[in-house]
C-alpha cells in the first residue's frame, strides 16, 4: 500500500456584502489555499489551523469551524501528496505574507479574496472540487437564511 504525504489546509471566507469571498494564495503561477504538511503526531485539524496562521497571519480558533471538522481531499499529486482541506470563516483581521524563519521570505507572492468564479478561474483543476465543496456549504447557509 502506497503512502502518501499529507498536508492539511483551510478554505478561508468571508461575508462580503455583495456575494463571500476565498482567501487564495500565489506562489510562483500557482493559486491554492493555505496549506502545509501535517507534521509526525500532528492533528490535522491543528495543521491547518497552524499553516493559516503560518502563511497568512490569520489565527482562527475551533468555533471559525461553523460547517463542522468534516473535510475533503484531493488526490494524489505531485511526489505523492494529498491535501485535506477545511472550511471556516474569517470574520475579522487582515490577512498578510508573514516571513517564513526557514526560507527567509515569505511563502506565497501574493494573496486576494475572490469570488465563487474568479477563484473557479484561477485555480488548478485538483483544487476546483475542493472549492465546489466549500462553496456548496456556504451556499447552503445563505439560502437558509
Amino acid at each position: 500500500m502506497k503512502t502518501y504525504i499529507l498536508s492539511a489546509g483551510v478554505v478561508i471566507v468571508r461575508s462580503w456584502p455583495d456575494q463571500p469571498r476565498y482567501l487564495i494564495l500565489r506562489a510562483f503561477n500557482y493559486w491554492d489555499f493555505p496549506k502545509g504538511v501535517v507534521e509526525q503526531d500532528e492533528d490535522p485539524l491543528q495543521a491547518a489551523m497552524r499553516e493559516v496562521w503560518e502563511e497568512t497571519g490569520l489565527s482562527l480558533n475551533p468555533k471559525d469551524f461553523r460547517w463542522g471538522k468534516g473535510y475533503q481531499e484531493t488526490p494524489p499529486y505531485g511526489m505523492g501528496k494529498i491535501a485535506r482541506y477545511y472550511l471556516a470563516e474569517s470574520k475579522e483581521g487582515e490577512p498578510y505574507l508573514p516571513v517564513s524563519p526557514s526560507l527567509g521570505k515569505p511563502e506565497h507572492e501574493e494573496l486576494r479574496w475572490v469570488t465563487y468564479r474568479e477563484a473557479l478561474a484561477i485555480l488548478p483543476p485538483r483544487l476546483k472540487a475542493i472549492l465546489n465543496w466549500a462553496d456548496w456549504l456556504v451556499q447552503r447557509e445563505r439560502d437558509q437564511d
